[in-house]
Protein backbone atom coordinates (compact mmCIF):
# COMPACT_ATOMS: atom_id res chain seq x y z
CA UNK A 1 0.00 0.00 0.00
CA UNK A 2 1.63 3.89 -1.19
CA UNK A 3 1.90 6.00 1.18
CA UNK A 4 -0.69 8.02 -1.14
CA UNK A 5 -3.36 5.30 -0.59
CA UNK A 6 -2.78 4.80 3.62
CA UNK A 7 -3.39 8.63 4.12
CA UNK A 8 -6.68 8.60 1.78
CA UNK A 9 -7.92 5.81 3.83
CA UNK A 10 -7.08 6.77 6.88
CA UNK A 11 -8.74 10.89 5.88
CA UNK A 12 -11.83 8.35 4.12
CA UNK A 13 -12.04 6.80 7.49
CA UNK A 14 -12.50 10.02 9.68
CA UNK A 15 -15.03 11.38 7.46
CA UNK A 16 -17.34 8.42 7.81
CA UNK A 17 -16.31 8.04 11.49
CA UNK A 18 -17.36 12.00 12.00
CA UNK A 19 -20.99 11.26 9.73
CA UNK A 20 -21.29 8.13 12.01
CA UNK A 21 -21.58 10.20 15.35
CA UNK A 22 -23.73 12.65 14.04
CA UNK A 23 -26.49 9.94 13.07
CA UNK A 24 -25.70 6.76 15.32
CA UNK A 25 -28.20 8.02 17.80
CA UNK A 26 -30.90 9.47 15.72
CA UNK A 27 -34.51 8.19 16.41
CA UNK A 28 -37.09 7.48 13.65
CA UNK A 29 -38.32 11.55 13.35
CA UNK A 30 -34.46 11.97 12.60
CA UNK A 31 -33.21 9.74 10.22
CA UNK A 32 -36.54 11.48 8.10
CA UNK A 33 -35.45 14.76 8.72
CA UNK A 34 -34.92 16.71 5.34
CA UNK A 35 -31.75 17.82 3.66
CA UNK A 36 -31.02 20.34 1.02
CA UNK A 37 -31.05 17.67 -1.39
CA UNK A 38 -34.35 17.64 -2.62
CA UNK A 39 -36.14 14.75 -1.62
CA UNK A 40 -33.57 13.33 -0.08
CA UNK A 41 -34.00 12.98 4.02
CA UNK A 42 -30.91 11.84 6.17
CA UNK A 43 -31.51 8.24 5.83
CA UNK A 44 -31.96 9.10 1.65
CA UNK A 45 -28.40 10.51 2.39
CA UNK A 46 -26.62 7.16 4.42
CA UNK A 47 -28.37 4.76 2.18
CA UNK A 48 -26.59 6.62 -1.31
CA UNK A 49 -22.97 6.20 0.69
CA UNK A 50 -23.98 2.61 1.85
CA UNK A 51 -24.97 1.51 -1.70
CA UNK A 52 -22.21 2.91 -3.47
CA UNK A 53 -19.37 1.51 -1.31
CA UNK A 54 -21.95 -1.66 -1.74
CA UNK A 55 -20.76 -1.44 -5.31
CA UNK A 56 -17.61 -0.38 -5.32
CA UNK A 57 -16.91 -3.56 -3.27
CA UNK A 58 -18.81 -5.41 -5.58
CA UNK A 59 -16.43 -3.94 -8.69
CA UNK A 60 -13.13 -4.16 -6.63
CA UNK A 61 -13.83 -8.16 -6.14
CA UNK A 62 -17.09 -9.91 -7.97
CA UNK A 63 -17.05 -9.28 -11.67
CA UNK A 64 -20.03 -10.95 -12.04
CA UNK A 65 -21.91 -8.73 -9.72
CA UNK A 66 -20.41 -6.10 -10.94
CA UNK A 67 -21.49 -6.96 -14.48
CA UNK A 68 -24.55 -7.12 -13.62
CA UNK A 69 -24.76 -3.86 -11.44
CA UNK A 70 -23.89 -2.40 -14.80
CA UNK A 71 -26.78 -4.07 -17.19
CA UNK A 72 -29.14 -2.36 -14.15
CA UNK A 73 -27.68 0.79 -14.66
CA UNK A 74 -27.87 1.05 -18.81
CA UNK A 75 -31.77 0.13 -18.21
CA UNK A 76 -32.21 3.31 -16.33
CA UNK A 77 -29.12 5.50 -16.41
CA UNK A 78 -31.12 8.61 -15.26
CA UNK A 79 -32.78 7.30 -11.71
CA UNK A 80 -30.96 3.62 -11.01
CA UNK A 81 -28.68 4.88 -8.49
CA UNK A 82 -31.61 6.97 -6.99
CA UNK A 83 -33.62 4.16 -7.42
CA UNK A 84 -31.50 1.86 -5.23
CA UNK A 85 -30.47 4.50 -2.59
CA UNK A 86 -34.31 5.26 -1.77
CA UNK A 87 -34.36 1.85 -1.51
CA UNK A 88 -32.19 1.00 1.07
CA UNK A 89 -32.97 4.20 2.94
CA UNK A 90 -36.35 1.85 4.22
CA UNK A 91 -34.06 -0.87 5.58
CA UNK A 92 -34.08 -1.20 9.51
CA UNK A 93 -30.44 -2.13 9.23
CA UNK A 94 -29.14 0.45 7.42
CA UNK A 95 -26.89 2.15 9.89
CA UNK A 96 -25.09 -1.23 10.47
CA UNK A 97 -24.83 -1.98 6.49
CA UNK A 98 -23.17 1.48 5.87
CA UNK A 99 -20.45 0.76 8.81
CA UNK A 100 -19.84 -2.82 7.66
CA UNK A 101 -19.85 -1.60 4.00
CA UNK A 102 -17.19 0.92 4.49
CA UNK A 103 -14.85 -0.87 6.69
CA UNK A 104 -14.88 -4.12 4.40
CA UNK A 105 -14.10 -1.48 1.05
CA UNK A 106 -11.15 0.24 2.81
CA UNK A 107 -9.99 -3.55 3.46
CA UNK A 108 -10.38 -4.41 0.02
CA UNK A 109 -8.75 -1.48 -0.97
CA UNK A 110 -6.05 -1.60 1.20
CA UNK A 111 -5.22 -5.14 -0.22
CA UNK A 112 -5.68 -3.97 -3.44
CA UNK A 113 -3.00 -5.33 -6.40
CA UNK A 114 -0.72 -1.84 -7.09
CA UNK A 115 -0.88 -0.91 -10.71
CA UNK A 116 -4.38 -2.47 -11.24
CA UNK A 117 -7.64 -0.93 -11.78
CA UNK A 118 -11.24 -1.77 -11.02
CA UNK A 119 -14.10 -0.88 -13.31
CA UNK A 120 -16.76 1.79 -12.53
CA UNK A 121 -19.61 3.74 -14.10
CA UNK A 122 -16.91 6.15 -15.59
CA UNK A 123 -13.14 5.12 -16.17
CA UNK A 124 -11.36 2.56 -14.50
CA UNK A 125 -10.05 3.58 -10.94
CA UNK A 126 -7.40 2.20 -8.80
CA UNK A 127 -7.39 2.04 -5.19
CA UNK A 128 -6.41 5.20 -4.44
CA UNK A 129 -8.36 7.26 -7.06
CA UNK A 130 -11.76 4.68 -5.60
CA UNK A 131 -10.99 6.11 -1.94
CA UNK A 132 -10.90 9.35 -3.18
CA UNK A 133 -13.67 8.87 -5.20
CA UNK A 134 -15.86 7.71 -1.75
CA UNK A 135 -14.15 10.28 0.48
CA UNK A 136 -15.47 12.64 -1.75
CA UNK A 137 -18.74 11.56 -1.85
CA UNK A 138 -18.59 10.75 2.54
CA UNK A 139 -17.59 14.43 2.67
CA UNK A 140 -19.83 15.85 0.85
CA UNK A 141 -23.29 13.61 1.76
CA UNK A 142 -21.87 14.73 5.42
CA UNK A 143 -22.55 18.40 4.79
CA UNK A 144 -26.18 17.88 3.30
CA UNK A 145 -26.60 15.80 6.56
CA UNK A 146 -25.34 18.39 8.84
CA UNK A 147 -27.26 21.07 7.31
CA UNK A 148 -30.80 19.18 7.47
CA UNK A 149 -29.96 18.73 11.35
CA UNK A 150 -28.24 22.16 12.15
CA UNK A 151 -25.73 20.56 12.66
CA UNK A 152 -22.35 22.94 12.76
CA UNK A 153 -19.79 21.60 10.21
CA UNK A 154 -15.46 22.55 10.61
CA UNK A 155 -13.15 22.13 7.44
CA UNK A 156 -10.46 19.94 7.70
CA UNK A 157 -7.20 18.97 5.63
CA UNK A 158 -8.87 16.07 4.60
CA UNK A 159 -10.60 17.94 1.91
CA UNK A 160 -7.17 18.34 -0.02
CA UNK A 161 -8.45 15.01 -1.59
CA UNK A 162 -11.38 16.33 -2.60
CA UNK A 163 -9.99 19.97 -4.08
CA UNK A 164 -7.44 17.50 -5.78
CA UNK A 165 -10.29 15.19 -7.57
CA UNK A 166 -12.12 18.83 -8.42
CA UNK A 167 -9.11 19.89 -10.21
CA UNK A 168 -8.45 16.82 -11.75
CA UNK A 169 -11.65 16.32 -13.12
CA UNK A 170 -11.65 20.04 -15.45
CA UNK A 171 -11.84 18.53 -18.26
CA UNK A 172 -14.23 15.69 -17.80
CA UNK A 173 -16.64 18.48 -16.46
CA UNK A 174 -16.15 20.06 -19.47
CA UNK A 175 -17.01 17.11 -22.08
CA UNK A 176 -19.97 16.00 -20.04
CA UNK A 177 -21.37 19.17 -21.09
CA UNK A 178 -20.24 18.81 -24.45
CA UNK A 179 -17.62 21.82 -24.47
CA UNK A 180 -14.03 21.27 -25.82
CA UNK A 181 -11.40 21.33 -22.59
CA UNK A 182 -9.51 24.25 -22.65
CA UNK A 183 -6.05 23.50 -24.12
CA UNK A 184 -3.37 25.86 -21.52
CA UNK A 185 -3.15 25.11 -17.72
CA UNK A 186 -5.34 26.90 -15.27
CA UNK A 187 -3.28 28.10 -11.74
CA UNK A 188 -5.03 27.34 -9.13
CA UNK A 189 -4.17 28.67 -5.71
CA UNK A 190 -6.57 27.72 -2.88
CA UNK A 191 -6.58 28.55 1.21
CA UNK A 192 -6.72 25.13 3.17
CA UNK A 193 -8.59 25.06 6.72
CA UNK A 194 -5.43 25.39 7.82
CA UNK A 195 -4.05 28.40 6.55
CA UNK A 196 -1.80 27.03 4.08
CA UNK A 197 -2.03 27.16 0.07
CA UNK A 198 -2.67 24.42 -1.98
CA UNK A 199 -1.61 24.85 -5.89
CA UNK A 200 -1.62 23.59 -9.02
CA UNK A 201 -0.73 24.26 -12.39
CA UNK A 202 2.12 26.36 -13.63
CA UNK A 203 2.98 29.62 -11.98
CA UNK A 204 3.18 32.07 -14.87
CA UNK A 205 -0.67 30.66 -16.15
CA UNK A 206 -2.76 33.46 -17.96
CA UNK A 207 -5.53 32.28 -16.30
CA UNK A 208 -5.99 31.83 -12.54
CA UNK A 209 -8.36 30.33 -9.90
CA UNK A 210 -8.08 31.49 -5.98
CA UNK A 211 -10.09 31.28 -3.19
CA UNK A 212 -10.68 29.60 -0.43
CA UNK A 213 -10.45 24.70 -0.36
CA UNK A 214 -13.73 24.72 1.49
CA UNK A 215 -15.86 26.58 -0.91
CA UNK A 216 -13.78 25.05 -4.22
CA UNK A 217 -15.16 21.66 -2.79
CA UNK A 218 -18.54 22.76 -2.15
CA UNK A 219 -18.48 24.09 -5.78
CA UNK A 220 -17.54 20.66 -7.72
CA UNK A 221 -19.80 18.49 -5.36
CA UNK A 222 -22.25 20.84 -6.93
CA UNK A 223 -23.22 21.41 -2.77
CA UNK A 224 -22.81 25.55 -2.95
CA UNK A 225 -23.64 27.82 -5.80
CA UNK A 226 -21.16 29.85 -7.28
CA UNK A 227 -22.56 33.15 -6.62
CA UNK A 228 -22.21 32.18 -2.48
CA UNK A 229 -18.63 31.58 -2.77
CA UNK A 230 -15.25 33.87 -2.17
CA UNK A 231 -13.68 31.77 -5.53
CA UNK A 232 -12.19 34.44 -7.69
CA UNK A 233 -11.82 33.78 -11.69
CA UNK A 234 -9.34 35.26 -13.72
CA UNK A 235 -9.55 34.55 -17.69
CA UNK A 236 -12.46 33.57 -19.72
CA UNK A 237 -12.12 29.57 -19.48
CA UNK A 238 -11.73 29.62 -16.09
CA UNK A 239 -14.97 31.22 -15.34
CA UNK A 240 -16.76 28.77 -17.47
CA UNK A 241 -15.35 26.35 -15.39
CA UNK A 242 -16.75 27.38 -12.37
CA UNK A 243 -20.67 27.73 -13.91
CA UNK A 244 -19.68 23.29 -14.86
CA UNK A 245 -17.24 22.15 -12.21
CA UNK A 246 -17.94 18.62 -10.91
CA UNK A 247 -15.95 15.83 -9.24
CA UNK A 248 -18.24 13.09 -9.69
CA UNK A 249 -19.18 10.64 -12.66
CA UNK A 250 -22.01 10.69 -14.25
CA UNK A 251 -24.59 13.29 -16.09
CA UNK A 252 -24.39 16.75 -14.46
CA UNK A 253 -26.18 17.87 -11.41
CA UNK A 254 -28.92 20.27 -10.71
CA UNK A 255 -26.50 22.26 -8.11
CA UNK A 256 -27.90 24.54 -5.99
CA UNK A 257 -29.87 27.72 -5.75
CA UNK A 258 -28.34 30.65 -4.57
CA UNK A 259 -28.92 31.48 -0.70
Amino acid sequence: MTDVLTQVLADLAAEGDRLDALVADLDDAGWHTPTPAAGWDVAAQVAHLAWTDGVALLAATDKEAWDAVVLEAIADPEGFVDTEALALAKEPDLLDRWRDGRTRLREVLAAYPSGEKMPWFGPPMSATSMATARLMETWAHSLDVHEGLGAPVEDTDRIRHVAHLGVRTRNFAFGVHGLDAPAEEFRIDLVAPSGDVWSWGPEDAAQTLTGSAGDFCRLVTQRVHRADTDLVATGADVDRWLGIAQAFAGQPGEGRAPR
